[in-house]
């Protein structure tokens, strides 16, 4: 079939399987470029691997340090009539490229949230990896099932306290207007939580250690982002903001449990990009479409591979991590440069659907969006008449 995208809000529903082997093609590329991380992992589990800052994750610590992986995420395969996710490609190319280049790779699709996966990676760990000496999660879904209880939970996007009026772009009909969101219940800011926060890391990283599959030193890694004045109603002081300090909480408590093998928990701040979560969060297209336009003019903008490379490099790895006052790294310390956030605070007001295209770089933040999805890659032909099932060795 011949594949164009279909997007609808802020999601695309189909994927190109070419154009998502060629990302992960482009990634692998810049990592082979640069140097290899010193001291960097050898065997390494990405919960939460298909796309996005899990993905480059899984890049970076193999083609950038050697690394055996196994990777887990949730992602829907192709049929005769339909393409698979994106994710699903995504992994699919990784997988086949890491082979081909004698790394050894395994996946497992399936809910990460589960005991059930839980013990799949674990007996997959002990048999082919034997233990890992680096937990990456980097989960982003909008619902958990707690396997404790059954109960299901719903995350949200909304403030708390007070109700958070905001300019906010629609991507679909490049109209700006005002968006009011009510603030969120307590019940909604615990489902949250439970959702986003830092209960299902420890649960990992309490059964591996259980299994005694973490080797001597382990270091775990959970990202998030925290912004600036202009994302902190929506991020900071949200909904988001409770369940990123979860985060914070587990990874204070997960250092404490692995301080026996001489291991440690790290929160990882990373920059603002278009992923599949950012672009369904109020205010953040046009936040990020600024942040685009003014990155790049001063050269300082970063993809998802760049910054986990600086990540591997500049943190996890390295004698002299860039830490704030809770100890969590700081990654976003480009995003966060007083001249880069003043610029996107003078230029935030001026921004008209008249002048949209001239004062943001919006024609980017879409690109970027339709790039997640396998789209809008130089050296590929998408008139092409594709076939939308794709091999592939998962678990």
């Amino acid at each position: 079939m011949i594949i164009k995208p279909k997007v609808r809000g802020f999601i695309c529903i189909n994927a190109h399987p070419v154009g998502c082997a060629k990302n992960v093609e482009n990634q692998i590329g810049y990592v082979k470029a640069q140097n290899q991380v010193e001291g960097g992992p050898k065997n390494v589990l990405v919960i939460g691997s298909s796309t996005g800052y899990g993905l480059a994750s899984r890049i970076v610590s193999a083609f950038g340090s050697g690394a055996n992986t196994v990777g887990i995420f949730f992602e829907k395969p192709a049929s005769e009539k339909k393409t698979g996710s994106a994710g699903f490609y995504n992994a699919a190319a990784f997988d086949r490229l890491a082979r081909a280049s004698g790394l050894e790779s395994w996946s497992i699709n399936g809910d990460a949230f589960s005991d059930e996966c839980k013990a799949q990676a674990i007996d997959l760990v002990k048999e082919k990896l034997g233990k890992v000496d680096l937990v990456v999660y980097s989960l982003a879904a909008p619902r958990r099932k707690d396997p404790k209880t059954g109960e299901s939970y719903n995350s949200v996007l909304k403030p708390v306290a007070q109700s958070y009026t905001a300019k906010n772009l629609n991507t679909d009909t490049l109209k700006i207007g005002e968006l009011t969101l009510d603030p969120a219940s307590e019940e909604e800011i615990e489902a949250t939580v439970k959702v986003m926060g830092g209960e299902d890391w420890e649960m990992w990283l309490d059964a591996l250690a259980k299994a005694d599959v973490l080797e001597q030193g382990c270091q775990t890694v959970a990202y998030t982002y925290l912004g600036e004045k202009l994302t902190w109603p929506i991020y900071g002081k949200a909904t988001i903001g409770k369940a990123k300090e979860d985060l914070d909480r587990a990874a204070s408590a997960l250092t404490q449990k692995l301080s026996s093998i001489g291991g440690k928990a790290h929160v990882a701040v990373l920059k603002a990009l278009v992923t599949q979560a950012s672009s369904a969060i109020p205010i953040m297209p046009l936040y990020i479409s600024l942040l685009y336009r003014v990155m790049k003019d001063e050269g300082t903008h970063e993809g998802c591979i760049e910054q986990i490379y600086r990540l591997f490099t500049e943190g996890l790895y390295s004698d002299t991590p860039r830490l704030d006052e809770v100890q969590r790294l700081r990654m976003d310390n480009l995003e966060l440069r007083p001249e880069t956030q003043a610029k996107i605070e003078a230029l935030w007001p001026q921004v008209t659907e008249e002048n949209l295209l001239e004062l943001t770089d919006f024609k980017g933040y879409n690109e970027a969006f339709l790039q997640l999805f396998g789209f809008e890659y130089a050296g590929v032909d998408y008139e092409d008449d594709v076939s939308p099932l794709v091999e592939a060795d998962f678990r």
